[in-house]
């Protein structure tokens, strides 16, 4: 894979590639994994009232104030070969620590409050009552909630993947905290500009990393606009 893209992109070194493909692999598995547990928290922090439901708004929205740097310590004392968890992994042949796997797991946590608070608005707009016609009329709430609420919600859905995969593109402390730097394994565009700046003769290939990551960040900008005019044109927000 990484042969191949280096070849539709002569200009990439073997490392930018390495770099580029690895942080686009991550974001990918970050924002495809992370749907329907934000779905989830955003649905009971919309539509329920619990005990401890102050404690769970407050830990989703942690990282958005937490320096990154403290969660990827956490997540290695949690996960690390010696961490309560990750000893209980290790049975499983389930290795996150200086893995590219911890990475997902990273950008997860730092871009969950992205991918909620977006879902969670537009479930507070929808109006409840059109579940509650559909399932007079012999819909299950299941069913209610899949066919009405969901494509309401679809635009926010798609705003708040955006925004976690490209949260995911740029996320640094947390990641080299809990994965560390490994060339191959776990250094993303953002790492391997780090590495760069490290070097002693390291400027050029870090203006190459940072045009990059400007140049797949615009894409992804790009994409999102896209993807939410299609959207809106669908629910019939916009002619086409």
């Amino acid at each position: 894979m990484i042969d191949s893209l280096s070849y539709l992109s002569p200009s990439l070194s073997p490392a930018e590639s390495r770099a580029l493909f690895l942080s686009v692999k991550v974001a990918f598995w970050c924002t495809l994994m992370g749907v329907l547990p934000a779905l989830g928290i955003a649905w009971l922090l919309a539509r329920r009232d619990f005990w401890g439901k102050s404690l769970l708004e407050a830990l989703v929205y942690l990282p958005m104030i937490l320096p990154p740097v403290v969660l990827g310590y956490l997540l290695l004392v949690l996960f690390g070969r010696n961490g309560f968890i990750g000893q209980w992994l290790q049975h499983f042949d389930v290795q996150l620590a200086f893995h590219w796997t911890g990475a997902v797991l990273a950008s997860w946590l730092m871009s969950l409050p992205l991918f909620v608070q977006p879902i969670r608005l537009a479930l507070q707009n929808v109006d409840i009552r059109l579940e509650q016609a559909a399932q007079t009329l012999g819909a299950s709430p299941i069913r209610a909630f899949l066919t009405i609420t969901l494509p309401l919600c679809y635009p926010a859905i798609l705003m708040g993947a955006v925004l976690s995969f490209g949260r995911s593109l740029g996320e640094f402390g947390a990641t080299i905290t809990f994965v560390g730097n490994i060339d191959g394994e776990t250094r993303t565009l953002p790492l391997a500009i780090y590495s760069a700046i490290q070097s002693p003769d390291g400027e050029t290939l870090a203006l190459r990393l940072v045009i990059l990551s400007v140049i797949v960040a615009l894409l992804t900008l790009w994409a999102s606009q896209w993807l939410a005019r299609r959207s809106q044109t669908r629910l019939g927000y916009r002619d086409v």
